[in-house]
Formats: structure tokens, sequence, C-alpha cells
């Protein structure tokens, strides 16, 4: 075990401008396109504007943006948190953008370094998909986590049942997924590992991901387009996230 801070950096070449890459890292509505719904305060930015993450159930984060290149590159900490998130974005020659993300000041052991790269590299594929899929639609973003003390098959046999799925799944097939009390998905599988299932519809994107091992288990969605009711559908994945992990198993805090 080392205490010794660790630095993660990502690229991606995006099928975008540097304006639309930019929007999309340095506003409330563009994070909520590919990450996580966000706030800025002010809105516009810059030094000293906070940054408030929404990820999902209650789950909350602040950190304050530290350096500020309007178009260009920002970095945001958290107050006490030797943690650092950075994005610069840069133009691509023959067209096109670049994403840099450097996150540093991580501690911990090297399992706590790769669960954030992995991390990291599963939202940066959710910028990907938004840009080639759905650029320019406004998003409904919908965020869960649930806790259960069940290991992965007995978390992944309830998701199964939950959503009618009965055969193992592979990137590429078609499925129709038939959440109880919730509009059928239609769409094919973009993400398919141990504990983690991608589909990608004609709506937006919807992940469920849960492997036991921190108890912890997320129901996400990327709905996208005009008139969508973040709120109702945010409480309908709730309760059905909720009947199959009731809330009492989350840790005590504490």
């Amino acid at each position: 075990m080392s205490d010794q801070h660790k630095r993660i950096e990502k690229s991606i070449e995006l099928d975008a401008t540097p304006e639309e890459v930019w929007e999309a890292v340095a506003t409330g509505e563009g994070m909520a396109c590919w990450f996580v719904p966000h706030r800025f305060e002010p809105p516009e930015g810059g030094v000293g504007a906070r940054v408030v993450s929404d990820f999902g159930s209650g789950n909350v984060s602040e950190a304050t943006v530290r350096e500020w290149e309007p178009g260009r590159r920002y970095a945001s900490s958290a107050d006490g948190d030797p943690q650092v998130v950075e994005f610069l974005v840069e133009g691509r020659d023959g067209g096109g953008a670049v994403l840099r993300l450097i996150h540093s000041g991580i501690t911990g052991e090297d399992w706590e370094a790769e669960y954030h790269s992995h991390g990291w590299d599963g939202f940066l594929a959710n910028l990907r998909r938004y840009f080639d899929h759905f650029r320019g639609l406004p998003p409904a973003t919908v965020s869960i986590i649930a806790f259960s003390d069940l290991d992965k098959d007995g978390i992944w046999a309830l998701f199964d049942s939950a959503l009618g799925i009965d055969r193992q799944l592979a990137v590429g097939d078609t499925v129709r997924l038939t959440p109880d009390g919730l509009d059928p998905i239609d769409g094919v599988v973009v993400v398919a590992e141990p504990g983690n299932l991608g589909i990608r519809s004609d709506r937006g994107v919807h992940f469920f991901s849960g492997d036991g091992a921190w108890g912890m288990v997320t129901v996400t969605h990327y709905y996208y387009g005009e008139g969508l009711d973040r709120d109702a559908l945010t409480a309908g994945w709730q309760r059905w996230t909720d009947s199959l992990f009731p809330p009492s198993a989350a840790p005590a805090e504490g």
C-alpha cells in the first residue's frame, strides 16, 4: 500500500467542434449529457464558481473551479481534497476536437486508481455516443444509487428477471427490456461486461450496474429530446429500483 498521490490522464477524439466539446464539459446541461447532472454557480463558470454534481438518490458532491480558460481549460477540486479534475479542449487537425482529462491527487491503494480510471473510460464513451447519436438534443438524466448485500450473481438474477432478460447478452445484440410499470426499452447492447450492461435506444442510453464488490447498485438513464419530464422519469425508475433493492439495505452512516 502506498499513500503516494496518483494521476490519471485520458484523451478522446470527438467528431464535434471545440466549442461543442467545451459546452459539454463546462456547462450544467452539457455535463448531464454524458456524466451526471451538474449545476454551475454562477452558470457562466469562472474561477471561484461552485460546481454541484448530482449522482442520484441524494448523493451530491461539491467542488470549486480553481482555474478557468474559457473555451479551452478548467480545473476544479473540493475544499480540502487533494484530488483535482481538469478538462482541456483542443482543435484537431482536419476537424473535430480532442478532449483531455486529468484526474490528479488520487490517494489510496492501486485498486482505487483502477476504479477511477475505468469509471472515466465509461463516461468518456458516453460523451462520444452523445455526439454520434444525440448531438444537440437536451438531456433528461436519471441517476439512481441503491445498495445490496447480494453478490454479483444475486444482483443480476434480480436485474435479469425484472428487465425480462432471458439470455446472455453481448455487444451488438438487439434486446427489449420490460421493466414493470415503465415503458419498454428497445435497443442495441453497447456495454456487456461482468456487472455492467448498457443499452442504446432511440430515446437515449440506459445503464445497469452492480458487481457486489462494494454493495452499490446503480441505474442510470440518459434520455434525450424535447419535452422530457426528468422528475417523473426519476421517480419511476426510483420506485422500480427500490422494489428490487429496498432502501433499508443502504449502509449506516457514521
